[in-house]
């Protein structure tokens, strides 16, 4: 995966701890990504849900693809 070629959106909360970490992760990697926090946004967990691969913060989409939250990232970025 390609730093310069890679779409990356996370849906977070500001109070989220796993949200911090993923945006961390991606940070020291060299990925930039699209920051949409869901309550600023006044996306309910359902839409989110729906766009995303679940309810819970954070919801992180590479290329168009739904992988899930901060432990998802993790696996993706190991293979």
């Amino acid at each position: 995966m390609n730093p310069e070629s890679t779409t990356i959106t996370i849906y977070t909360t500001s109070w989220c701890g796993p949200c911090k970490m993923a945006k961390k992760l991606l940070t020291e990697k060299g990925f930039s990504f699209k920051e949409i926090d869901i309550e600023e946004n006044n996306i309910s967990r359902e839409e989110m849900a729906s766009m995303a691969k679940g309810p819970t913060v954070p919801q992180i989409i590479i290329n168009d693809l739904p992988i899930g939250g901060f432990v998802d990232l993790v696996q993706y970025l190991e293979n």
